[in-house]
């Protein structure tokens, strides 16, 4: 198979030359020789298109998708219409990418223009950009939009998901921003613990809701707190929820932020998936990325515009409030036909199912001897005790279950969504409770 590099290793030559190198590795002279690749890659010889497909779909065999699924903890398992995927496959939409030229852009635009007011419907805020790469990048850069010369500390829930923790430091360690986690009180925030770590340089604190362990925080006291320090509150929420629950606006949040793969994004063994960020109008212009407004050209027909745009490569580095480089824009239109799809009443009963066979199978899973870790409420995802989480897992898995998430070796987050039926729970229960009865007995 031919290189792909365009010149000769005379031309080669000629350039680090004039450059003051005088091979390839004086060039990357402070690369450590550890990390340095001294010989090629161990790559196999070029094959077939044919051949090379065989290969693929040999190694994608290996996946295992389960009958049943009964595991959440940040991506979940939903009816996507077939409608979603029909629109959203045309090869026009696949093929979209950042509108550097927004004027002629107006299908694009347009998309996201209608995902927007869809995720500031959801969340009731007054501004929303043009989608992150995921929720817990949205986590990230929503503290980044809080934080000043004057208030650089970042408070964090300990009930918020670990993943979005550890996306949360790694972007402040480049910044040296604190981050400070806030303890947990039987599974929910402690607000005492948050209102002793307030201090006048903390920016912002960050709580999901439902958080970590499924469980509904108690917002009001926890943002009359943040509010009185003067400092920001930011709620990382699942989507599906803000159908029946009270939106982040409603709780006085300044920023909400999640993971909006549950609307319309099959679960894909991880990703693509796509961030959400709204925050109301004092905050707009801190929002990182692209935020597409609506407008009038010069015949008065309705268009589009990209209204913001604040980010590295569009305004100068200085200025930029973030140097995330693009949107989700597929995931984005996915999301947007998905609510058109099911349209309000039809989130709203997806949520109300999701939330109803959860309190089914904890009822269930109680009878059967797993305790309630937690006695607090819930959305559609809740802790269990476990005498044995592996022995239970691997039971189900010989029934092609898969159960709840191990947070360690005696407790399960189980989670239970529209798609789960009541047949399916039964069957999942009987099991585990003849789990349970042999280790009884031994």
């Amino acid at each position: 198979m031919a290189v792909y590099v365009p010149n000769t290793e005379q031309e080669q030559q000629a350039m680090l030359k004039a450059c003051g190198f005088a091979d390839v590795r004086d060039m990357y002279r402070d690369v450590p020789d550890s990390v340095y690749l001294t010989e090629p890659l161990d790559l196999p010889e070029g094959q077939s298109e044919l051949a090379v497909r065989r290969k693929i779909e040999a190694m994608a065999a290996e996946n295992h998708v389960f009958r049943h699924i009964f595991r959440g903890a940040g991506a979940y398992n939903h009816y996507i219409p077939s409608i979603v995927h029909t629109v959203t496959d045309k090869e026009e939409f696949k093929t979209a990418y950042t509108p550097y030229q927004a004027e002629i852009s107006q299908g694009v635009l347009q998309s996201i223009f209608e995902y927007q007011t869809n995720i500031c419907e959801l969340t009731g805020l007054d501004a929303s950009n043009a989608s992150v790469y995921d929720g817990a990048v949205a986590a990230a850069e929503a503290c980044e939009m809080c934080h000043d010369r004057k208030r650089s500390r970042i408070l964090v829930s300990g009930t918020v998901d670990p993943h979005i923790l550890s996306v949360v430091r790694t972007y402040s360690f480049g910044r040296n921003v604190e981050v400070v986690e806030v303890p947990v009180r039987d599974g929910a925030t402690d607000p005492e613990a948050l209102k002793a770590l307030m201090t006048p340089d903390t920016a912002c604190f960050l709580v999901q809701q439902p958080n970590y362990y499924g469980i509904l925080e108690a917002i009001e006291p926890l943002e009359q707190i943040v509010h009185e320090a003067k400092a920001k509150l930011i709620m990382s929420c699942n989507p599906m929820t803000l159908a029946v629950l009270k939106t982040p606006g409603e709780y006085g949040a300044d920023v909400a932020v999640g993971e909006a793969q549950p609307l319309g994004l099959p679960l894909s063994f991880g990703g693509p998936y796509i961030g959400y960020m709204a925050s109301t109008a004092k905050m707009m212009r801190s929002l990182p990325g692209r935020i597409v407004g609506q407008t009038v050209d010069h015949e008065g027909n309705r268009a589009f515009v990209l209204t913001l745009q604040a980010r590295e490569q569009h305004i100068r580095r200085e200025k930029a409030s973030s140097n995330i480089c693009s949107n989700e824009a597929l995931c984005a239109m996915q999301t947007a036909v998905y609510l058109a799809a099911v349209g309000p009443q039809g989130l709203k009963t997806v949520a109300e199912q999701c939330a109803a066979k959860a309190h089914y199978l904890q009822k269930q899973l109680e009878e059967a001897g797993l305790k309630l870790a937690y006695d607090q409420p819930f959305f559609h995802e809740f802790v269990t005790e476990v005498p044995d989480a592996e022995q239970i897992l691997k039971a189900l898995e010989e029934k092609d279950i898969l159960g709840g998430l191990p947070l360690d070796d005696h407790h399960l987050l189980w989670c239970a969504t529209e798609m789960n039926t009541k047949e399916e729970i039964d069957e999942t229960v009987q099991i585990i409770r003849s789990v349970v009865g042999k280790g009884a007995e031994a």
